[in-house]
């Protein structure tokens, strides 16, 4: 199978996702996990009509970066350090794992140096997993009401990772978790539109349970 026939393999389990739960699939952003492999590679997937790429490590993403031409929105979903922030914000038009306050201010602090605002997901700890980032569901609010001053910070919803599971439907209580956090807050957060949340083994629950945004790495991008 090829990079674009995965790619529609992928495409029609979230449209019957959204079929089943109501949705449009135009609300779904396929977000295809490039860290697997090389430019010629995601260039393929560019061709397979997936313009959203997510990296996780600067130094495996920017070679990628710098040579694709191509209209790419690229996402950062990994645990990114303060310090690699100055390298990140110049070519990553998303962050999803905004997880303390000290990102926050340095997000804000280089944002200022680019004169850009950031589009930002606040990530979060649903199933309470030690091993995972984020905040508590009841940390959010506080934090959110924290940053708010931060005018570069454009806080656009909530990401959050799921654990591992064999099945699923183990994993949807965590997916309706973050969306019922989510409704919650949009009454004093309008702008909270999205929720990352669904990778290879499980998006098709997390689309039913309302993501806007599912990481699609090995099913969609290894060879």
């Amino acid at each position: 199978m090829d990079y674009r026939e995965k790619a529609d393999s992928v495409r029609h389990r979230i449209l019957r996702a959204c079929e089943r739960s109501g949705r449009d699939h135009n609300d779904v952003t396929v977000i295809a996990v490039t860290k697997y492999v090389g430019v010629p590679e995601t260039l393929a997937i560019l061709e397979a009509g997936i313009r959203d790429l997510g990296e996780n490590r600067v130094q495996q993403a920017l070679p990628k970066v710098t040579a694709i031409k191509e209209p790419v929105c690229w996402h950062f979903i990994g645990n990114l350090q303060t310090n690699k922030v100055k390298d990140v914000l110049p070519h990553f038009q998303w962050i999803h794992s905004l997880d303390r306050m000290s990102l926050a201010k340095e997000l804000q602090k280089q944002a200022e140096k680019l004169d850009i605002s950031v589009s930002c997901l606040v990530q979060v700890n649903i199933s309470g997993e030690q091993s995972k980032s984020g905040f508590s569901p009841e940390e959010v609010e506080p934090f959110l009401a924290e940053i708010s001053e931060m005018a570069r910070l454009q806080v656009r919803g909530l990401m959050t990772m799921a654990p591992i599971a064999a099945d699923p439907e183990e994993v949807r209580p965590v997916f309706r978790g973050l969306l019922e956090l989510r409704d919650s807050l949009k009454p004093v957060y309008p702008e909270l539109n999205h929720l990352s949340m669904g990778m290879s083994d499980d998006f098709e629950v997390a689309v039913e349970e309302g993501a806007t945004m599912v990481r699609i790495g090995s099913i969609l991008v290894k060879p």
